[in-house]
C-alpha cells in the first residue's frame, strides 16, 4: 500500500498516457475477473464523458481501500500491462507478484466468462462481428444488442468489452455459447475450408470496403489546419507544385510510379518540403483520391500513419498489429487478410506522414525481417523504409529536408520536392476560400500590392492564414504584414478578436484579456517542442493549466488518433502554431532566463561541433527553479529553427509595444540585444570558415543552410543596424546559396541583408524555388550584384519582365544564366531591351528553356546593337535553322563575342553556313559549340572554310551531327580545331 501511495502520481501518468484509456481498462478487467472489485465499483469508475485521469484516480482509490492484497494484484496487473519503457520508471513493479502466481481454478460458465476476462478481450478484439453474429443465431443477443455492441465510436478492445458486459447478464446458456464460439475460432481451419476462404476473398472485399470508407472519412476535411472550419478537402484543395530534383514537373497522381527510379531495387517514395509546404494534405487528398477510385488504383490497400501519433505509441508490436491496431480493424479475417499482405506486398500501399517529426532519427543499425515479431514502432518503421521488412510493399514517407540525412537516401527509390504554391496556385486557393468574388479579389489586390506578404503566401500554411484573416488584413492600412512573425500575430489577433476588425493589427488592446491563455498555450507548446512531443493529453493540459476555454480559442484541435479513442488528445492547428507559441513562452515567461536567448542561437553552433545542446534544458525549469532534464534529440530538433526564428520577429522593436504590459522594458530590452548579438556573432563566425582563394581565382563562399536562417532571423527582427554590420564583415567576389531550399520567403530576408554589401558581388542561387516571386524579392539587392546565377528556380517570362525593367538600371549587373527554367519566346524581348540599353552587360545563358526562331529574332534585335556580349549561351532550345541564321547575322559583327553555345537545337547545314560568317568576321571569338545538332558534311565543309580565315577560334565543337565516322576522321584531319 505504501508503494502504492508514493508513486500515485507516477502510476497515474503512465495509466494516462496518450490519453489511451486501454492500459486502464485492461487493469479493470484483470480485477473483475479475480473479483477484487465488483459490476458496482467497475460503473463507479467507467463514467462516460467523465476525463481519463479522473477515472484513473478514482481506480486508485477504490483500490487503497481495498487493502493490501488488492493493490498486490493491482501492481501485479501494471506490471503485466505496461509498457517496458514506463513500467522501467516504476521500481516497485519489479517486487510485483505475477498474474500468473494468482490464477484461480474454473467454475460455472458465466464464471469462466468472468474470471477468463483479460484474455477474452484479447481473443475477441479481431472477431467481435462473428461471435456477435452467432449469439444473434443462437437467440441470445437481439439485433439491438448486437448494434450496441458494435457501436463505431469503440476500439475493437473496447467492443470486446461491451460484448462480455452483455453476455454476463444474459445467462449461462449465452456464457456457454460465447466460450464455445472463441475455442472454435482458435481451432485450425481444414485445409478445405482455407482455400474456400481464399478463393472467395469475400472478407478481403469487405476489409477493403471498410477500409476505403475509413479512409474517406478521415480525408474529407482538412485535417491539418482549417479543421474548425469544417471545409471540404474537395472544395479547398489546391494543386502544389511538385518536382523531382532535376526539375521535371510531377502529377499528384504519379507520386508512386516504376518512373525515374534513382534505385531500381528500393521501394520508399520520399516527399520532401519545408514545414507549411502542405505534406499533410498532399497525403490527405492522394489517400482521398484512392478512396474515391480515381487514383492509386494499383493498390488494393492503402494504410496511413501519423508519425506524430505514432510517437505516442509506446507499446512494442508487431507489424500486424502496426497495421490493424493503428489503421482499420479487421471485423473478420484478421489473419487470412495479413496473410494476403504478405503474398502480394506489391499490392498494398503505406503511407508515413511527418517523418521528421518521430521522435527518434532515421538508423538502419537494427534490423528486423519477421513481421510477426514485436518492435517498437521506429523500429519498424525504419525497417519498412529500408526494405528489410515487407519486401515490396510501396511506401510514402513525407519529411522536411532537413531531416532526410545520406543514410535514408540509399534506401530511396525517388525523392519528390514539394515547393508549394505557384502564383497561379495562390490566386486559386484565395478564390476557393472565399466564395464572394467581391472578397477574393480585395485579397488578391492587396497581396499583390504587398510583394513580402505575397511571398509568403507560397507556402500553404501561410496562404490559408493570409485568407482566413482576410479582414484584419483589408483593414490593417499601412501596417500591412510583411514577416512571418507579423502573419502569425494577425492570426493570434483573429483567434481572440474574430468578431470585430482593428485599424492596427500588432496594437496592444486585442492581447490584455488573453495573456495568461498565450502563456498557458505557450507553455504547452514550448514543453511540446523540447522533447518533440506534438499530441497532448488531458494530463498534459492539465500540467500546463490549459482549460477547456483556452481550447475552445482554436489554437488546440482534437486529434484523430484511432488507437486513442476513449480519451480525447489534442494537437495545434499546425506544427508552425506550436513554434510560434513556443516562441511566445520563450519571450513572456519569467521562467525563461534571459540568457536563454542566447544559447537558443548558439544551438546550431553547438551542433556543428558535435556538442550536447541544453537550450532547452536550461530553459524549462521547475517549482524550485531547477532546469529540467531533456532527450537530446529534442535539442536537434528543426523545430528549434522556426521557434528561433519567430523569437527574433517578437524582439523587434516594432512589435515590443505589445509586450510591455506583461514583461519589464529592461528583461525584453536585454532579451533582445542578446539575440542581435548571437545574430551578429553567427554570421561572423560563419564568414570565418570561408577558405582563402585560390591564386587566380575569386574568392567565394558557399553557404550553409544556417547561414539562411540566419539572415532570416536578421530579416524577422527588421533590424538594418545588424545586417550592416554583418555584411560589413562579408567580404568575398562569390555567394553560392544553391540546393539551399531558397524560395520567396528567403529571397526577401536575402534582400534585405544583401543590400547592405559594400562591394558587388556575383550570387548564386541555382537549384532552389525562387520563382518570379522570388525573382520579384531580390530586387533591393540587385544593385550591389555583378552576376546572378538562376538555373533550376521554375522562373517564368513575368519574373524576366520584373528583372530587366529595374537591371537596366543597375551599372554592377553583368552576368545572369537562367538555364532549365520555364523560359519562352516572351522573355527575349525583355533580353532584347536589356542588350540595347546596356553597353557593359558581358554574358547571357538560357539554356534548356522553349525558345523557338521566333525568339531568336527578337533577341538579334538587340545582339545587333550590343557591343559587350561575351557570352552567349541557348543550348537545348529549339531555334533551329532559322534561328541560327538571324543569331548568325546579328553577332557577325561583334566585337565581344569570345563564346557561343547552340548545342540541342535542330541547327543543320543551313545554320552552320550561317554561322560560318561569325567564325570569318569575328575579332574575338575563340569557342563556338554545335553539339548534338543535325549538321552534315556541307555544314561541316563551311566551317572548316571559316576556320581558315581566323585563327584565333580555338575550337568547334560537332559532336552528336549527322557524319559518319569516315568523315569525322576526315575533316578532323584537316583541321584539328573541329572536336569530335
Amino acid at each position: 500500500m505504501e508503494r502504492l501511495l508514493k508513486q500515485r502520481t507516477e502510476i497515474l501518468r503512465a495509466l494516462c498516457s496518450g490519453g489511451s484509456a486501454e492500459q486502464l481498462e485492461s487493469i479493470l478487467d484483470v480485477l473483475l475477473s479475480k473479483e477484487e472489485i465488483t459490476w458496482e465499483d467497475y460503473q463507479n469508475i467507467q463514467v462516460t464523458g467523465r476525463p481519463l485521469n479522473s477515472n484513473a484516480r478514482q481506480l486508485l482509490d477504490l483500490v487503497y481501500t481495498k487493502g493490501a492484497d488488492t493493490c498486490e494484484l493491482f501492481l501485479a496487473a501494471l506490471k503485466q500491462i505496461l509498457p517496458k519503457e514506463q513500467g522501467a520508471a516504476l521500481h516497485f513493479l519489479e517486487r510485483s507478484s505475477t498474474l500468473d502466481e494468482l490464477e484461480d481454478t474454473q467454475g460455472t460458465w458465466t464464471e469462466m466468462v468472468l474470471r477468463q476476462r483479460p484474455s477474452l478481450v484479447w481473443k475477441l478484439q479481431g472477431c467481435v462481428h462473428d461471435a456477435v453474429d452467432a449469439l444473434v443465431e443462437s437467440g441470445h443477443f437481439s439485433s439491438a444488442d448486437a448494434n450496441e455492441v458494435q457501436l463505431p465510436v469503440y476500439t475493437p478492445s473496447q467492443q470486446a468489452r461491451r460484448l462480455l458486459d452483455h453476455v454476463r447478464f444474459k445467462g449461462e446458456s449465452a456464457s456457454k455459447t460465447l466460450l464455445q464460439f472463441v475455442q472454435q475460432s482458435e481451432e485450425p481451419q481444414s485445409s478445405q475450408n482455407q482455400d474456400e476462404l481464399l478463393n472467395s476473398r469475400e472478407f478481403l472485399k469487405k476489409f477493403k470496403k471498410k477500409l476505403r470508407s475509413f479512409v474517406s472519412a478521415q480525408s474529407c476535411f482538412l485535417s491539418t489546419y482549417g479543421r474548425t472550419s469544417h471545409m471540404s478537402l474537395e472544395d479547398i484543395f489546391t494543386e502544389v507544385q511538385l518536382e523531382l530534383p532535376d526539375n521535371k514537373p510531377v502529377r499528384l497522381e504519379d507520386i508512386v510510379s516504376p518512373e525515374d527510379a534513382v534505385n531500381e531495387e528500393a521501394d520508399t517514395v520520399l516527399v520532401s518540403g519545408v514545414a507549411g509546404s502542405g505534406k499533410s494534405i498532399l497525403l490527405q487528398r492522394l489517400h482521398l483520391l484512392w478512396s474515391q477510385g480515381v487514383a492509386l488504383q494499383d493498390f488494393l490497400l492503402v494504410f496511413p500513419f501519423s508519425c506524430r501519433r505514432l510517437n505516442s505509441e509506446l507499446r512494442e508490436l508487431s507489424l500486424q498489429e502496426l497495421l490493424f491496431q493503428h489503421c482499420c480493424w479487421p471485423d473478420r479475417g484478421q489473419e487470412e487478410i495479413f496473410q494476403f499482405i504478405l503474398d502480394h506486398p506489391r499490392l498494398i500501399l503505406f503511407t508515413f506522414d511527418g517523418l521528421d517529426e518521430l521522435k527518434q532519427s532515421f538508423s538502419d543499425d537494427q534490423r528486423l525481417c519477421c513481421p510477426t515479431q514485436r518492435a517498437p514502432v521506429h523500429v519498424l518503421l525504419f525497417n519498412l523504409i529500408q526494405g528489410s521488412l515487407m519486401k515490396g510493399v510501396w511506401k510514402v514517407v513525407t519529411s522536411r529536408p532537413d531531416a532526410v540525412g545520406p543514410g535514408l537516401k540509399q534506401h530511396l527509390r525517388r525523392e519528390i520536392l514539394l515547393k508549394g504554391f505557384s502564383p497561379v496556385g495562390i490566386e486559386s486557393f484565395v478564390r476557393q476560400h472565399h466564395r464572394d468574388p467581391t472578397v477574393a479579389a480585395k485579397v488578391m489586390e492587396s497581396l499583390q500590392a504587398n510583394t513580402a506578404l505575397l511571398g509568403l503566401c507560397h507556402s500553404p500554411v501561410l496562404c490559408w492564414i493570409v485568407s482566413q484573416c482576410h479582414k484584419e488584413l483589408l483593414g490593417c492600412g499601412e501596417g500591412k504584414p510583411q514577416t512571418l512573425t507579423d502573419v502569425y500575430l494577425m492570426i493570434l489577433q483573429h483567434f481572440f478578436q474574430h468578431k470585430h476588425v482593428l485599424e492596427n493589427p500588432t496594437g496592444a488592446g486585442w492581447l490584455q484579456e488573453h495573456v495568461e491563455t498565450v502563456l498557458n498555450l505557450g507553455k504547452l507548446a514550448f514543453d511540446g517542442i523540447s522533447t518533440s512531443c506534438y499530441v497532448f493529453s488531458g494530463i498534459d493540459l492539465e500540467m500546463c493549466n490549459v482549460a477547456e476555454r483556452e481550447i475552445w480559442t482554436g489554437f488546440l484541435i482534437q486529434s484523430r488518433n484511432v488507437s486513442q479513442i476513449n480519451g480525447k488528445c489534442y494537437e495545434f492547428l499546425h506544427l508552425t502554431i506550436q513554434c510560434f507559441f513556443a516562441a511566445l513562452h520563450f519571450v513572456l515567461s519569467p521562467n525563461v532566463e534571459r540568457s536563454a536567448v542566447k544559447k537558443l542561437f548558439d544551438l546550431w553552433d553547438a551542433t556543428e561541433k558535435g556538442q550536447n545542446s541544453t537550450c532547452f534544458g536550461v530553459c524549462l525549469l521547475d517549482k524550485r527553479g531547477r532546469a529540467l532534464k531533456n532527450d537530446r534529440n529534442a535539442a536537434e530538433t528543426p523545430n528549434l529553427q522556426i521557434v528561433s526564428t519567430f523569437v527574433s520577429g517578437l524582439l523587434s522593436q516594432r512589435h515590443k509595444s505589445l509586450w510591455l504590459h506583461y514583461c519589464s522594458s529592461a528583461a525584453l530590452e536585454e532579451k533582445a540585444r542578446q539575440a542581435a548579438k548571437s545574430l551578429s556573432k553567427g554570421m561572423h563566425r560563419h564568414f570565418r570558415l570561408i577558405p582563402r582563394p585560390v591564386p587566380g581565382e575569386k574568392k567565394s563562399m558557399h553557404a550553409l543552410p544556417q547561414f539562411v536562417w540566419l539572415i532570416k532571423c536578421i530579416y524577422e527582427m527588421q533590424d538594418s543596424k545588424i545586417a550592416k554590420d554583418a555584411m560589413s564583415k562579408l567580404e568575398v567576389d562569390h555567394l553560392k546559396l544553391t540546393y539551399c531550399d531558397i524560395g520567396p520567403v528567403e529571397c526577401t530576408a536575402l534582400a534585405f541583408v544583401l543590400q547592405h554589401l559594400k562591394n558587388p558581388i556575383g550570387i548564386n542561387l541555382d537549384n532552389n524555388s525562387v520563382g518570379d516571386v522570388g525573382v520579384e524579392q531580390l530586387l533591393p539587392c540587385m544593385h550591389i550584384c555583378n552576376s546572378l546565377y538562376l538555373r533550376n528556380n521554375n522562373i517564368t517570362d513575368e519574373g524576366i519582365r520584373k528583372l530587366t525593367d529595374k537591371g537596366v538600371q543597375w551599372d554592377n549587373f553583368q552576368k545572369i544564366a537562367l538555364f532549365n527554367n520555364r523560359l519562352t519566346d516572351a522573355c527575349t524581348q525583355h533580353f532584347s531591351y536589356l542588350l540595347k540599353t546596356k553597353q557593359n552587360f558581358l554574358s547571357l545563358r538560357l539554356g534548356n528553356n522553349n525558345i523557338t526562331a521566333d525568339g531568336a529574332k527578337l533577341l538579334a534585335e538587340g545582339l545587333k546593337q550590343n557591343r559587350s556580349l561575351t557570352h552567349l549561351g541557348l543550348w537545348g532550345n529549339h531555334i533551329g535553322d532559322e534561328g541560327a541564321e538571324v543569331i548568325a547575322n546579328a553577332l557577325e559583327s561583334s566585337p565581344s563575342l569570345v563564346w557561343l553555345s547552340l548545342v540541342g537545337n535542330g541547327v543543320g547545314s543551313a545554320g552552320a553556313c550561317a554561322l560560318s560568317k561569325i567564325i570569318r568576321n569575328s575579332p574575338s571569338l575563340e569557342e563556338l559549340w554545335l553539339t548534338d545538332n543535325c549538321i552534315t558534311r556541307t555544314g561541316a565543309e563551311s566551317l572548316i572554310e571559316a576556320l581558315e580565315k581566323n585563327q584565333r577560334v580555338k575550337s568547334v565543337w560537332l559532336r552528336g551531327n549527322d557524319l559518319s565516322s569516315d568523315e569525322v576522321t576526315k575533316l578532323n584531319q584537316r583541321e584539328p580545331r573541329l572536336l569530335f
